[in-house]
């Protein structure tokens, strides 16, 4: 009988021990899942890959812990693959394209113990799902610091005479012609003109977010029409190796691309998204609540440029971009003044006006804009709800992370449009 109670007394001990060992090592068992549009060989993909990695080795996660789906389209795949993830025991899941959301909230709606969160998306908050957010950055205003960049790298063409103030004529290679890159390369244009007053620029979109010949063809045409700085809101290295070959000054995105292309890049914007990647983490690991919609900014780090390559850029343009910046950060400088651009209204009668999916815009006797109802909510009408105008400037991803910004101003050419 004392043998018994002993065999018993030791298994209840190595219960006891199994429960410790089994709370203590809980945290090996949560896994997060990532499904990206491509792989690392998109300058945009990649800096989701990296920042995930990064964020997951300071909360101390094992590799093992971080799932990442890789080359997910923007259609059922996107569905499966979360599903998929989820089943695999994944309790937060980010997926980093627009073209995703729809497939990411279906998801939500069926997995409901589990965080989805997603970049660049517009409905978080009007589907209103407890396990549903988007998240974004003001990456205007690292744009804006990269317009620096470039206007200061004109005035020097400018002063050395290679060209003239009137031939100061960018080039940009846009993806789709929607919100998000209208805002991106109109605060860029912005930043340019506001060191550059001469500048001008065109736009040419692809109609592909990752399309390295389409790229280079792009900022090829851009070029031979006398663009002599070329900047982009597409992935591939088509542009920025295109510039390298033809010696013309590129403005990059999502990183550095000063090995590939040492002679020509000047600098680039891009979004950390470290930060968010922390907390949406820790976040579903302790439970607590994810925002609904995230913009973060240049203070909180989520907003940063790579160094600036003395080699193509203008002197001193390290020290200008450290100026304007601390101005962008105590709200001395607003990216989009109203003050600082005009927008010419083309009557209903002709062809496409300067406002994107909206009309319900005035402008004052000097084509400055004073109000704008912005499509925020996004529900599929095209039609605007929302006042983004007040103290004189449009109030970027005030009223949701994803840019909204979708106005056409004087000073920006679009050679065509891809929706």
């Amino acid at each position: 009988m004392k043998k018994i109670l002993t065999i018993i007394l030791v298994i209840a001990i190595l219960a006891s021990f199994a429960a410790v060992f089994a709370a203590c090592s809980g945290s090996d068992e949560f896994k997060v899942g990532i499904i990206c549009l491509h792989d690392e060989s998109s300058t945009y993909d990649n800096n989701f890959i990296q920042a995930a990695k990064d964020a997951a080795k300071e909360l101390g996660l094992k590799d093992s812990q971080v799932i990442i789906k890789t080359g997910i389209d923007e259609d059922t795949a996107c569905y499966e693959t979360a599903k998929e993830l989820a089943e695999m025991g994944c309790k937060m899941i980010f997926a980093d394209s627009f073209g995703h959301e729809k497939y990411m909230i279906q998801a939500a709606k069926e997995y409901t113990d589990v965080q989805f969160c997603h970049a660049t998306g517009t409905k978080a908050h009007t589907e209103k799902l407890a396990n549903y957010h988007n998240a974004f950055a003001s990456i205007y205003e690292g744009r804006y610091l990269a317009g620096v960049a470039a206007g200061m790298k004109l005035n020097e063409m400018i002063a050395a005479g290679t060209i003239t103030a009137e031939q100061a004529k960018m080039g940009y290679v846009g993806a789709y012609t929607y919100a998000e890159v209208i805002s991106g390369y109109t605060s860029f244009y912005l930043g340019a003109k506001s060191i550059c007053p001469s500048v001008t620029m065109e736009v040419q979109f692809t109609g592909s977010w990752f399309d390295i010949a389409l790229e280079k063809a792009a900022a090829e045409n851009l070029m031979s029409r006398n663009c002599v700085l070329i900047s982009q809101h597409a992935d591939s290295m088509g542009a920025p190796s295109a510039c390298e070959l033809a010696g013309v000054p590129n403005v990059s995105y999502n990183g550095s691309t000063i090995k590939a292309c040492p002679n020509t890049f000047i600098v680039a914007s891009r979004i950390n998204w470290v930060p968010y990647f922390k907390l949406i983490m820790k976040a579903a690991q302790d439970g607590t609540a994810i925002p609904t919609d995230y913009t973060g900014t240049i203070a909180d780090g989520s907003v940063v440029l790579t160094d600036v390559n003395t080699t193509a850029a203008a002197a001193g343009t390290a020290d200008k971009i450290a100026e304007v910046k601390a101005k962008l950060m105590d709200g001395t400088i607003n990216v989009f003044d109203t003050n600082t651009f005009t927008v010419t209204i083309v009557p209903p009668s002709g062809a496409e006006g300067d406002f994107g999916t909206n009309t319900s815009a005035t402008v004052d006797a000097n084509k400055k804009l004073t109000s704008y109802i912005a499509d925020v909510d996004d529900l599929g009408d095209y039609i605007g709800e929302t006042e983004v105008v007040a103290d004189g400037a449009f109030k970027e991803s005030k009223f949701r992370s994803a840019p909204y910004f979708d106005i056409k101003i004087d000073g920006i050419t679009l050679l065509n449009s891809k929706m």
